[in-house]
């Protein structure tokens, strides 16, 4: 057939187009993906332990550019609210219950929200702890420690805030979760890190430790509390303070004494524990474990 012929020439056009969409087609196929752009491919189980070792490795170079050496981890509910929000609660409460004296609801709905305003306190003195904090970074870089918290609401967003309000930088580890959490706006843009496994969130909440303060929480508050506590314990961590803020709190809900009592752990184990009742004495318990 000549090449010429109209007929040639169309069946050489279909080729080059047949050829071009293989070539088009290859470029898009998952298998020409580079390896780490190919999301597919790494969410495979087989590649969970490169995912683990890329959340590890994320947060830690940063930091370590960042030249952030020292830090003290604040933990508490997630639930607790600023006085100002919990004020604002009880009057939103209180107006709609005198439209319906009688509402179960409303009647409910009232007494949660005075429960907000009495555990506000939490709140205040988890901004007022990391102010004292800050301020002393700010003044003495030498022997600087940042905040950091798991990056949500409540007593975490209290402690970014008081860094944020003092004009310091904090950390916020936040993590994946089946409702979705979101950032509080006071964590400092450049360390606002996301994490999908526990495990690796907890390491990096210890590994640069100086302290931690645990405030009021629940089962979350706990489980971080109760973990620090078994790897000093172990001495799989190196000994820092744990501060819990209550004693009144805590005591009330652990019964510390019992586990002492029961030869369950050691007397000289209560040593790992502080109890302090204001934001000034947990301060003031940093500074002279580290003769601040």
């Amino acid at each position: 057939m000549s090449a010429d012929n109209p007929l040639y020439q169309r069946h050489l056009s279909s080729a080059r187009e047949a050829t071009e969409q293989q070539s088009q087609d290859l470029l898009e196929h998952p298998s020409y993906r580079l390896a780490f752009a190919d999301n597919d491919f790494l969410m495979q189980d087989e590649l969970r332990h490169v995912r683990l070792q890329l959340e590890y490795l994320k947060p830690q170079l940063i930091l370590e550019q960042h030249q952030v050496k020292a830090t003290v981890v604040v933990f508490g509910s997630a639930r607790f609210v600023s006085r100002q929000q919990a004020e604002l609660l009880v009057t939103q409460a209180q107006d709609q219950l005198a439209l319906a004296p009688a509402d179960a609801q409303l009647q409910q709905q009232l007494k949660t929200a005075e429960r907000q305003l009495k555990n506000s306190c939490y709140y205040e003195a988890a901004a007022e702890f990391s102010r004292l904090v800050t301020e002393h970074s700010q003044s003495c870089p030498e022997t600087a420690l940042m905040i950091i918290s798991g990056g949500g609401p409540g007593i975490m967003e209290a402690a970014n805030k008081g860094a944020y309000e003092t004009g310091g930088q904090s950390i916020g580890l936040n993590i994946v979760l089946p409702h979705e959490q979101k950032p509080n706006p006071y964590i400092t843009p450049e360390f606002c890190f996301r994490f999908h496994y526990f495990a690796i969130r907890k390491m990096h909440f210890l590994q640069r430790a100086r302290a931690l303060v645990a405030f009021p929480g629940g089962f979350g508050t706990l489980d971080e509390l109760f973990e620090t506590l078994t790897l000093l314990q172990t001495g799989k961590a190196n000994t820092v303070p744990v501060i819990l803020y209550d004693k009144n709190f805590w005591s009330r809900l652990i019964n510390f004494d019992l586990l002492v009592e029961e030869g369950l752990i050691k007397a000289e184990d209560m040593q790992l524990i502080q109890f302090v009742d204001t934001p000034e004495q947990a301060w003031q318990a940093i500074c002279h474990c580290y003769q601040l």
